[in-house]
């Protein structure tokens, strides 16, 4: 099935396109539960909604809505949409063309823009492959138990990453959390990435009333010479106060 995106190239996602067959291997090649594995505490225990942002391959958005949970996929790039769904297929995730730091699909702003801004394939889980939703109605999905950020929120710089914030924020649910990983080290050639701080990023939160929960530091799962992570989670602020 072709692919009728049209979303405008971004700084933040440079190379990846390019690189998309390598990329989904490299991402595939590691399972959810050992990229997760500091965090998995942190997700929904019984079935909510998830917003998976930088969604890649859709290892993860897959592993998720295997889980029972109601998962849409983020993933501005169209090489990597296409793998996704493809890899997937059956998976029931929602795979939709939008991006950080304002998400307009996702927060309404971006339906008949002209600016290519729209709901994608949507994966449907009967195993006929997928059904075309240019128009998909994102309203069930106003608010989020769970926004997954894996390896993205690098890529922006820093007034990005203040818009994102409060785009995140407003996505959330009452007390649902936010979990995302920094990845520190050598930047691949061809890539945009900024040397982001767990602290910074923390602070950014506050300034939106997202609290920490958690914060745990690891190697790289793929051995990667001089290249290590950070594991952040935030919640919101719990209804009426």
């Amino acid at each position: 099935m072709s692919d009728q995106g049209t979303h405008e190239t971004r700084a933040s996602t440079a190379g990846y396109a390019e690189a998309a067959g390598q990329l989904v291997d490299q991402y595939e090649s590691v399972a959810f539960a050992d990229v997760h594995h500091d965090v998995l505490h942190l997700f929904p225990a019984r079935a909510g909604t998830v917003l998976d942002i930088g969604a890649g391959s859709g290892r993860d958005a897959a592993a998720l809505a295997a889980l029972g949970h109601r998962v849409v996929a983020v993933e501005p790039t169209a090489e990597l949409r296409a793998r996704g769904r493809a890899i997937h297929a059956g998976a029931g995730v929602e795979w939709v063309d939008d991006a950080l730091p304002d998400l307009p699909v996702l927060r309404g702003l971006g339906h008949g823009d002209g600016q290519g801004h729209r709901a994608d394939d949507t994966d449907t889980g009967t195993g006929t492959g997928t059904v075309r939703r240019t128009d998909t109605d994102l309203s069930s999905y106003r608010r989020f138990d769970l926004i997954l950020l894996t390896a993205v929120w690098m890529h922006l710089d820093a007034a990005e990453r203040t818009a994102a914030m409060g785009a995140l924020a407003g996505l959330l649910a009452d007390e649902g959390r936010i979990v995302l990983s920094l990845r520190h080290g050598p930047v691949p050639p061809g890539r945009r990435m900024f040397d982001v701080t767990a602290d910074e990023t923390v602070r950014l939160a506050r300034t939106h009333g997202l609290h920490p929960v958690h914060r745990s530091e690891r190697a790289d799962p793929h051995g990667r010479p001089g290249v290590r992570w950070s594991h952040l989670g935030l919640r919101g602020e719990p209804a009426g106060i």
